[in-house]
């Protein structure tokens, strides 16, 4: 157990390196497009939105919780994208040649991207902060609305991974990332309530994963835990076994192509 926990943490390091020789990157990543969602169309649609049909005090108080789990998303999805790198520039069959654990390859990868998408989830709250949007469960509701993220993006980047050992180019991997994240995003309740949705999109919309974590997460903003708890204990469920299903699919696909 030492020596696999000693390989997962060498191997995340090494992402982390990776990522800190591009300082460009690493700013952007962490301050990335989805603040500027915030930002921008929050600014734009503050004065269209109606708040009686949000029910927020302001658009960008509503939008807050959209934002942070479009991050999640677009995190999660694109977290085989290093591994589809390193697969196509033949390291990664290097990798697996060495006298380590394959699964911690994996785990690695999963510990990174996690531990981003925390950090970024806090940037967003930070900078939602300067616009008066301020979650009225403190810090524990913010530690809540990192743990919903982080179950919700375990899920995404298993699916992301999978797609890596999959495809064959990485053409066909940001097509597929394109058409999974912006169905996803339309088709859930980021942008505007349920309330205010076409009949049609409202149902596919609680379909959505990305629905059950937005409602998990929107309450811990607006409203308080009272609201909160009941949904909770739902999406804690339902995201867990959202989890089991895309880690079983990917697992599958991880011995196909390691093995």
């Amino acid at each position: 157990m030492e020596a696999y926990l000693q390989e997962v943490g060498a191997l995340t390091m090494r992402w982390v390196k990776r990522l800190s020789r591009e300082k460009f990157s690493m700013l952007f990543t962490l301050f990335q497009p989805m603040v500027f969602w915030l930002i921008f169309f929050g600014n734009l649609f503050q004065r269209t939105a109606n708040t009686e049909v949000v029910q927020a005090p302001s658009y960008i108080a509503f939008l807050a919780a959209g934002v942070v789990v479009m991050t999640i998303l677009n995190n999660g999805l694109a977290g085989g994208v290093d591994l589809l790198f390193d697969k196509e520039n033949g390291f990664l069959e290097r990798l697996m040649s060495t006298p380590i654990s394959r699964s911690s390859v994996i785990m690695s990868r999963f510990v990174f991207v996690m531990t981003i998408t925390s950090l970024q989830v806090l940037v967003i709250l930070g900078v939602a902060y300067l616009f008066g949007v301020r979650p009225v469960t403190g810090f524990g509701g913010i530690a809540v609305i990192i743990l919903v993220g982080l179950l919700f993006g375990v899920g995404l980047t298993a699916i992301s991974m999978a797609l890596a050992f999959s495809v064959k180019s990485h053409g066909d991997f940001f097509s597929m990332l394109g058409f999974l994240s912006l169905p996803m995003i339309f088709l859930s309740t980021a942008l505007v309530p349920m309330s205010a949705m076409p009949h049609w999109m409202a149902i596919l919309a609680q379909l959505n994963p990305m629905t059950w974590a937005i409602d998990a997460i929107r309450p811990l903003i607006l409203t308080g835990w009272a609201a909160a708890l009941p949904k909770l204990g739902i999406v804690v469920v339902a995201m867990a076994a959202f989890d089991a299903l895309c880690l079983w699919g990917a697992s599958r696909t991880f011995r196909k192509s390691l093995g």
